[in-house]
């Protein structure tokens, strides 16, 4: 076969809202994938400008120029399209994209909660598209891999919600865990709040900083984390989670603590993490004393997790890290991407986290 004939045999991609941190991690996966070719990527505020004048990494990548695209334009230039859009700006352009016969990708939370009201009150705006909403698939391949192989629209976790629910999912779906009292406290790079200028942000008020924001149950990601521990507990779970800010680019590190169902061991909590993702190629289910590492994950598409049981309050302990743009963001993208189009899962994803 033909270089030509090679190309022409992929499937067409395009970025929308390829400009911002997850969309320029998606086009430099995606770049390199051996599936699919990418033909368009969409940034208004950056139209007519070569990626790598925003970002460097990326030069020598065979890459189109950035441009403004409505839903006619996408379908025109590709069969498959990830939204990398702020929250709320995907829910017209998902619809018109479908209407087109193409599938989706969003990295939005706009299609994330399967309650329309939940979304109002967290995202403090009207959804619009209930059938939409009722139709689209939670994107986390691990649990959900089955449903997003035949899906048109597939909705992209959060970060911290990868990294939170991955992590319990497993100990309330065996009923090692209560579903009451559940508690996250999780730690994100500076990159997690994406692109666009905030005070909050500069280099000055994060470097050798460390601060809670959001707190006291106001995160848009509770109910999404909620939503999926209740599916795997069979009992409404409600949890109290934190997110942190860290002086780092990138990378989250989740500790979340929930109370044991029974008496369980340290041994017991681990076999049911490993067992249940077993034979997932980016779930590292750690043993005895080890413990996750960020320096292990970023760059990567990986999750490692780890169990302790704090015997002495019976409680367990569980740890896990993600780099927040791949694992938590585009990286998964791709991975449900694969899926839904046939590929292998794991196609353009072997990634090494850097040693040092």
């Amino acid at each position: 076969m033909s270089a030509a004939q090679k190309a022409s045999s992929k499937h067409r991609v395009a970025v929308i809202g390829a400009s911002g941190y997850a969309g320029a991690e998606l086009t430099r996966l995606l770049a390199r994938h051996p599936g699919v070719r990418l033909t368009a990527l969409g940034a208004d505020s950056a139209a007519g400008k070569a990626p790598e004048e925003l970002y460097p990494a990326l030069r020598g990548l065979d890459l189109p120029r950035f441009q403004k695209m409505d839903a006619t334009a996408v379908a025109a230039e590709a069969d498959f399209a990830f939204l990398a859009l702020p929250h709320t700006e995907s829910l017209a352009m998902a619809g018109d994209l479908l209407a087109k016969g193409l599938k989706v990708v969003d990295l939005s939370g706009d299609f994330r909660l399967q309650d329309s009201a939940s979304y109002e009150e967290f995202y403090r705006h009207d959804h619009g598209q209930p059938g939409l909403l009722k139709e689209a698939v939670y994107g986390l391949t691990e649990i959900h891999g089955r449903r997003v192989a035949g899906a048109r629209l597939v909705s992209n976790p959060g970060c911290y919600t990868t990294t939170a629910i991955l992590a319990l999912y497993p100990l309330l779906k065996a009923g090692l865990l209560k579903p009451e009292g559940i508690i996250i406290d999780a730690k994100s790079g500076v990159s997690g709040g994406g692109r666009k200028l905030s005070q909050a942000f500069q280099f000055c008020e994060v470097d050798a900083n460390f601060s809670a924001y959001r707190v006291a149950g106001s995160h848009q990601h509770i109910p999404e984390i909620e939503q999926e521990l209740t599916a795997a507990a069979g009992a409404p779970v409600r949890v109290s989670f934190t997110p942190h800010l860290l002086p780092l680019n990138r990378g989250i590190f989740c500790t979340s603590y929930g109370a044991l169902a029974g008496d369980a061991t340290e041994a017991d909590l681990q076999a049911c993490v490993a067992d249940f993702y077993k034979g997932r190629r980016f779930v590292r289910a750690l043993h005895g004393g080890d413990m996750p590492n960020l320096r292990a994950v970023v760059g990567t598409n990986l999750i490692e997790i780890a169990v302790r049981l704090d015997a002495r309050v019976s409680r367990a302990v569980v740890f896990s890290v993600t780099d927040n743009l791949i694992k938590g963001a585009a990286g998964q993208a791709v991975q449900n991407m694969n899926l839904m189009l046939g590929l292998p899962e794991d196609a353009g994803l072997d990634l090494s986290a850097l040693p040092v």
